[in-house]
């Protein structure tokens, strides 16, 4: 009955004419931002803390909140389209989605993408709304072992998912923790392996990353094709929306999706990235049936189960932010600096002092994903238009775009040029037969993991044992061993081999 409520208040604060048009705003903003290379919802929403302090706190929270699950929706657009994942969590979504899009199925993967991430925002709302007291406790839970226990647990997930050989895949992820190394020591606050380069003291960029192996790394591996093999979609899209087997197919990694990134969401340092890779490895792990393709050639479920993950995990990570003032990710971050802003304390004494902003919050969220779902639909057709562009403008046109969004990041060209080199790495990548995602996975993780592993090594005054006497940790490491023992059995490596190989 107190649920009820609470979400009755919420609603009652949210469908107010002002907090609806700031949903709006956020949501269709969110959308450009995830459609547009280069540009991320943290680089937006820091340029847009200045203008917050004109608005009310609820409004402006509502508007940013928009914008992030907006970019959610929007950054599988790209990644679809001309596989370059708008955002780091989309990065999954362009292996299966891309090759759809190549088949002349974008309709049914930006369909699939769509309505599997409303359905899982809207049941990830409820969850926050219905479950954020004990979901904190799990997260109190976790100290500095359990965080890089999961961590190991994804890296090993990566290897799993990624196509072609587990040696490769290893050397991916080992590569992508090493450039993960360049930055500043968290600890002792000095520069490393930054070779007295300024702008390498805070890491090589992630955009820059994705933007060179995926973007201009598709460009050039394109630009090395004969002209008439070259990919521009123009020759065979078929209907936009999904068949009634595409849904058949879709509907239960929807569900798996929205359970594991409803989980995930809640952990700090998981959030929608986590959250996607692993929703892929799941898909990958459960049974294929005999007409679908394999995974990494167009499969509708490597779609549909992660974009529900990351968009679940987008709205749950709003636990950590809302109840213990604790931001799961960057973008919470912000969250956190535009409440300070507003003179909000975050934490506990959010939902007791402020009922109207927290329930607000939770009921736009919904609100949200509605108005979202009302306008990428029907644009469907609008972004499907883009595939008839001529191959002389269309790549032309993504190098500007992405030489715009990095620029922007930090108003430099060292990103514009890192993301070149990248590009030259990514079309080696791609003669070489590697598969890019999980060096962008032990890119992103390999910075968390050290900083918890050293944490944890330093609250045990340097006893390793303390990874394996925590309940919670030493089952996260246990799984990883499982994970790493199932996939090296004969008939399961063999069967691996069979899903990986081309048509």
């Amino acid at each position: 009955m107190e649920l009820l409520n609470n979400l009755a208040l919420g609603f009652q604060t949210a469908l107010t004419l002002q907090n609806l048009l700031y949903a709006f705003g956020g949501a269709l903003l969110g959308t450009l931002i995830g459609v547009l290379p280069g540009l991320g919802p943290v680089a937006t929403i820091a340029m847009l803390l200045p203008s917050i302090y004109a608005l009310d706190a609820t409004p402006a929270l509502i508007m940013l909140a928009g914008i992030y699950y907006g970019a959610q929706y929007g950054g599988s657009t790209t990644a679809i389209l001309i596989n370059v994942p708008g955002e780091s969590s989309s990065v999954v979504t362009a292996i299966d989605g891309y090759k759809m899009a190549r088949k002349g199925r974008a309709g049914a993967a930006l369909a699939a993408a769509g309505l599997g991430s409303f359905f899982a925002g809207t049941v990830a709302t409820m969850i926050v709304a219905a479950f954020a007291p004990p979901l904190t406790e799990l997260a109190f839970k976790f100290g500095p072992a359990e965080y890089f226990s999961l961590m190991v647990l994804g890296l090993i997930g990566a290897v799993v998912l990624a196509a072609g050989s587990l040696v490769k895949a290893i050397a991916m992820i080992l590569l992508g923790l090493l450039l993960g190394q360049i930055n500043t020591d968290v600890i002792s606050g000095v520069p490393r392996y930054s070779f007295d380069v300024p702008e390498l003291t805070d890491g090589i960029g992630f955009v820059a990353i994705a933007m060179g192996v995926f973007g201009f790394g598709e460009i050039i591996a394109n630009l090395g094709r004969p002209a008439e093999n070259r990919e521009v979609f123009t020759k065979d899209v078929k209907g936009l929306w999904p068949t009634k087997q595409d849904f058949k197919d879709a509907f239960p990694a929807v569900l798996r999706g929205t359970a594991l990134g409803s989980t995930l969401g809640v952990l700090p340092g998981g959030g929608a990235l986590l959250s996607a890779f692993a929703a892929y490895t799941l898909e990958k792990k459960s049974s294929m049936k005999p007409h679908e393709v394999p995974f990494g050639e167009g499969n509708i479920r490597g779609v549909a189960g992660p974009e529900s993950a990351n968009n679940a995990g987008a709205q749950t990570s709003f636990i950590p932010m809302l109840t213990l003032g604790i931001p799961p990710n960057a973008v919470m971050a912000l969250m956190v600096g535009a409440m300070t802003i507003k003179g909000i304390q975050p934490g506990p004494q959010v939902m007791t002092s402020n009922p109207e902003l927290f329930w607000g919050l939770i009921a736009s969220m919904w609100v949200g994903n509605l108005m979202l779902i009302v306008l990428n639909l029907p644009l469907i057709g609008i972004w499907i238009k883009l595939l008839t562009v001529p191959y002389r403008f269309l790549f032309p046109a993504i190098i500007v775009f992405c030489g715009i969004g990095l620029y922007t990041l930090n108003n430099n060209n060292f990103d514009v040029f890192m993301a070149a080199g990248f590009g030259i790495v990514g079309y080696l990548f791609y003669k070489l037969g590697c598969e890019p995602a999980p060096l962008l996975l032990g890119f992103i993780l390999g910075p968390m993991m050290e900083e918890n592993l050293r944490r944890a090594l330093l609250l045990s005054r340097g006893d390793w044992t303390a990874f394996i006497t925590r309940p919670l940790s030493a089952g996260l490491l246990l799984a990883a061993v499982l994970m790493i023992v199932v996939v090296s059995l004969p008939s399961i490596k063999k069967k691996r081999e069979e899903a990986f190989q081309e048509e």
